[in-house]
């Protein structure tokens, strides 16, 4: 399956899953393909971002990359368009991680060649730290399991059980695992920014 079928797989899939019903598009309204690009791409650095595939909110690929990688967006495209980068929750993808998120979307144990790694320099718009399916459902999450996150860098393990002493406490900056004893569990990494939107949960 080659790399704009993934990409666009991934998006649909993601949308129904991270954020609900997907609209008619935005060829008509919404941000441009220009903001699309630069937004989603830099949800990863630019050595990386500046050669990804990049997939509109509209599920076609709007612009093929070099290098393997997909920066696509985890939220739906509103009539108007978002209003920030972080609305969209973008992110970038190397094929395992693709696959990874197909596998999640589907309910299915993840089967991957090798770790998988996902940017998501605008960060994300809220989960709850272990429970699988919870994105954006504040209202049924325990408020100490909630983490609304800002920039960070995920790693989707090939073997899950190689993160199995890996903190879950998402309060302390280091590295810490979501999802922990399911199929699902990956390794959070904060960047700079990531308490951004949750300054209660930042290192005292």
């Amino acid at each position: 399956m080659n790399n704009k079928i993934i990409a666009t797989i991934f998006l649909f899939t993601s949308v129904g899953v991270f954020a609900g019903h997907h609209g008619d598009g935005h060829k008509s309204m919404g941000n441009s393909e220009e903001w699309e690009i630069e937004t989603y791409t830099s949800a990863a650095p630019d050595f990386i971002g500046n050669f990804a595939t990049v997939v509109g909110a509209s599920g076609e690929v709007i612009r093929e990359g070099t290098n393997g990688w997909t920066c696509l967006p985890f939220i739906p495209m509103p009539k108007m368009g978002f209003k920030t980068a972080n609305e969209a929750a973008p992110a970038c993808a190397d094929a395992n991680a693709v696959a990874w998120a197909n596998a999640y979307i589907a309910q299915a144990k993840p089967e991957i060649e090798n770790d998988g790694w996902i940017w998501m320099k605008h960060g994300d718009t809220g989960v709850d730290n272990f429970r699988p399916y919870s994105e954006g459902d504040k209202a049924n999450t325990k408020a100490e399991d909630w983490i609304y996150s800002g920039s960070h860098l995920m790693l989707m393990p090939k073997d899950p059980s190689s993160l199995d002493g890996v903190s879950t406490d998402f309060t302390t900056g280091a590295p810490y695992v979501m999802m922990k004893g399911t199929p699902f569990v990956h390794l959070m990494i904060p960047l700079d920014g990531y308490y951004d939107y949750q300054p209660e949960s930042a290192p005292k």
